[in-house]
């Protein structure tokens, strides 16, 4: 019987995120999580608030679900806010990684400057929205953020997982990153850029100069987010048959 591809999806707050899991899970074998401090995830040892996670605090939470798995050889796959953890995972254990697939593919998070990949004006606009009333953000926000691909009924589950405690400080500590662009484009293991057309947040310039970066990079635009896209899926299918 072949080998299943291993997937680990690696969420920005929530594993509710990844609409697509059951369609992965048709051909896959697959991990998710929350963020430490949502659901059932602890917070790391030091870490009184969600607003104190840090960048190095996610990869370990990534590297330790891994070490639950038991796999030795797996893809990772990230979205958005959560890139710098695959990233991350990816640097620390470069003979255990096939691939790297990016939803929201950036090179940073910068949102200053003519290419920046984040739009900062709408950056700024959702961190107000959480400053004022989380759970409006997660019930309004998400989906309007996420053009549709987060239905309210998932929204709902969402609100249901995500801690009363969560302030903007928390949407900071889990949207911002020090610069990964040397250490994604240092990476030996085949990578998929995917790209959500349209996108309220995530800039064409920041697509494009990923991409610029990457040539040998495989690449695949979704007129829905990444995490809920069927076409992500089939594409992050066909990208893990071919490098497995």
């Amino acid at each position: 019987m072949p080998i299943r591809p291993q997937l680990l999806l690696l969420s920005e707050f929530t594993e509710l995120e990844w609409a697509i899991k059951p369609r992965l899970e048709e051909w896959a074998e697959v991990v998710s999580f929350d963020a430490p401090g949502i659901g059932d995830e602890p917070l790391p040892e030091g870490a009184a608030r969600l607003d104190d996670l840090t960048r190095p605090a996610l990869i370990e939470r990534g590297l330790e679900k891994l070490d639950d798995a038991g796999w030795d050889r797996y893809f990772l796959v990230a979205a958005g806010w959560a890139i710098p953890n695959a990233v991350g995972i990816a640097t620390a254990r470069p003979d255990q990684v096939i691939g790297v697939a990016l939803g929201h593919a950036k090179l940073s998070f910068a949102r200053e400057g003519e290419r920046a990949p984040i739009n900062g004006e709408v950056y700024d606009a959702f961190t107000q929205l959480v400053s004022q009333d989380t759970r409006a953000f997660i019930r309004h926000g998400i989906p309007q953020l996420t053009k549709g691909g987060v239905d309210e009924e998932r929204a709902a589950r969402m609100i249901e997982r995500i801690p009363a405690d969560f302030t903007a400080k928390s949407w900071i500590a889990l949207t911002t990153s020090a610069p990964f662009d040397d250490d994604l484009l240092q990476l030996t293991c085949g990578v998929l850029l995917a790209k959500h057309e349209g996108c309220l947040i995530s800039t064409d310039e920041g697509f494009d100069d990923a991409v610029a970066a990457l040539p040998e990079a495989e690449t695949v635009v979704v007129d829905d987010p990444p995490t809920t896209s069927p076409r992500f899926a089939e594409a992050l299918r066909g990208f893990c048959s071919r490098d497995a």
